[in-house]
Formats: C-alpha cells, structure tokens, sequence
C-alpha cells in the first residue's frame, strides 16, 4: 500500500506516520517545506506515483485564542488548502481514499453531539472560522464523492494527547498547558494560573488510540462521518489535580483567571456509532495516559 500524509510533523501525524511505517505501508509525508499546500501546482508534483489512501490532516489553526484573533485568515487560508487538496484528490488521485479530519468545534453546543447533528446548528462564536471550514471540507468531499465516485473517511476526534507533542512554539492544547503551567509552579515556586473558573470539561483520547481505531474503522466505513471520543469528559479542575498528584504538585499552586478565554464549556463526544461498530473498544487508562504525557514532557525539557 502507498499513502500520502499532508500534516504529518503535526500531533497526530507524528504518530500516524510511524504506524503506518511499521505496517510495511510505503509512505510519503512531505513537511510544509517541501510541499506548500496553498499553492495546487505544488501539489501536482506529487502526482507521478498513484496513492492508495490520501491523509489530510494539514490545517491552518492553533489552540488557545489563535481562532479569535485570526478569523479571516483562517477562512481564506483554510480553504486554499483544503480546496487544493480535494482538486488533487478529485482529478489526479481519484483511485485514492481521502481521510480527513473534522473538528469537535463543529458541533453546536445547544445539540447532542452525534454525527447526525455535525452540520446542524450553530458553532460557538470563537471557533465558528474554524469550525465552519472544517463543515466545508465535508461537503467539498460528499460533492466530489457524488458526482466522480470516490471514497473517503471523515473522522472528528475528541482532543488528542500522549508524548512527542509539537514544541515548536504554537500555542499548546489545554491538556499540555495544563502539564507545562503545573510542572514550572512546582520547579520555580511560582503560581500556575489556569483560564477559566476549572468547572469547563473536556474529553481525552491518546493519540496512539485514535490511531489504531481510525486504522480500524477506515475499511469499515465508506462516504461516511464518525465521532472518535471516550465517552467521559472531566473538569480541569479534575485534570490539574490529578496532573498534580502525578508529578507530587500541592494543588495550591493551582490558580484560576476567570478574565481568560476558555472556549466552550463542555465538549464530549457521543460514541455509540463507534461503539456500535467496535464494540471490544478499549481506551488506555487516563492516569496511565497521563503519565506518559508528563513524562514525555519533563524528558523534553530535560
């Protein structure tokens, strides 16, 4: 099998690459560069070899208040990319199976967040940019699927963590701030002050979980959405304190600015279409994962 991987020095790349290398699958993953996504004649350079499967996993965004402070870039930037992705798919790698990533942030919080809701409702006001180019990059591929035939995966993953996390000076999703304030507080003695009141939830999966259930549904599905989540959401409150436990942190460190950003309130993914369809679904514990992620992180800073 050949692939190609746009996105790949990304969180989820840095995993999904060695995986599929380990799977004797031959793998072409250019950085950003060697391929610039916003130019499409870049692009077709890449079309002398034919691909079996083609993952997008490229996106122009960052965590934190990135969405609030660029929205128009990240609609005009977003597009190009994706559009020069799904016309590289559609007239030169037609063969190929597109899987791309959709984005919880998608989802309005005043519906259940199911499949069936993705493109219904409302997107929060900070995320909307974003979200809505991530329902555009869906209906771009259902469009292309319908009228040439071809077959993709669309997966909305919970939030990702786990080791090998970029550290190249983007802002960091909340899971690694989190690590990152708390183990500082307990080396300098200074204060880890944490955005928001703690009582928002947020829902984790390890990286290396997403990887092999996508790898197991992408076979069992066609033209199709799926939520990748755990079912389980917890406060971070709940997550600074056990963060705190594991690297022997009194939690007085632990200070909440109620001024901050904080993103939506809750987000937890329904699961019973992946449920359904793998019912012997098994998560690494969220401690065990934990452990992994502090103990990536203090081997970095090391």
């Amino acid at each position: 099998m050949r692939v190609f991987v746009t996105g790949s020095r990304g969180f989820l790349g840095r995993h999904l690459v060695p995986f599929l290398q380990s799977q004797a699958i031959e793998v072409d993953n250019p950085s950003r560069k060697e391929l610039d996504l916003m130019d499409f004649d870049a692009l077709q350079s890449y079309s002398q070899k034919k691909y079996d499967r083609i993952y997008h996993l490229a996106a122009w965004t960052q965590a934190g208040d990135f969405c609030l402070r660029y929205p128009g870039d990240q609609w005009v930037n977003n597009q190009i990319l994706n559009t020069n992705v799904l016309k590289w798919w559609s007239e030169l790698q037609p063969q190929a199976r597109l899987i791309f990533m959709g984005t919880s942030c998608s989802y309005s919080p005043e519906l259940p967040l199911v499949e069936s809701n993705y493109m219904k409702g409302q997107p929060i006001d900070s995320l909307y940019t974003y979200a809505m180019t991530k329902r555009m990059l869906l209906v771009g591929a259902q469009s292309l699927s319908k009228q040439y035939d071809l077959t993709y995966n669309c997966f909305i993953p919970s939030t990702l963590y786990g080791g090998n996390y970029h550290s190249d000076g983007r802002q960091m999703h909340f899971i690694f701030d989190l690590i990152r304030k708390i183990v500082s507080a307990s080396k300098t003695g200074s204060k880890a002050v944490l955005w928001g009141d703690g009582n928002q939830r947020r829902e984790l999966v390890h990286v290396k979980d997403f990887v092999s259930i996508m790898e197991f549904l992408i076979p069992k599905l066609n033209n199709d959405l799926i939520n990748i989540g755990a079912g389980i959401d917890y406060s971070i409150k709940e997550f600074a304190n056990t963060i705190c436990e594991l690297t022997k942190t009194t939690t007085k460190v632990v200070e909440y600015d109620k001024t901050k950003y904080v993103g939506a309130k809750s987000k937890c993914l329904n699961i019973d279409k992946l449920q359904y369809i793998y019912p012997q679904l098994e998560y690494l514990p969220l401690r065990t994962g934990l452990n992994d992620s502090i103990a990536w992180y203090l081997t970095t800073q090391d």
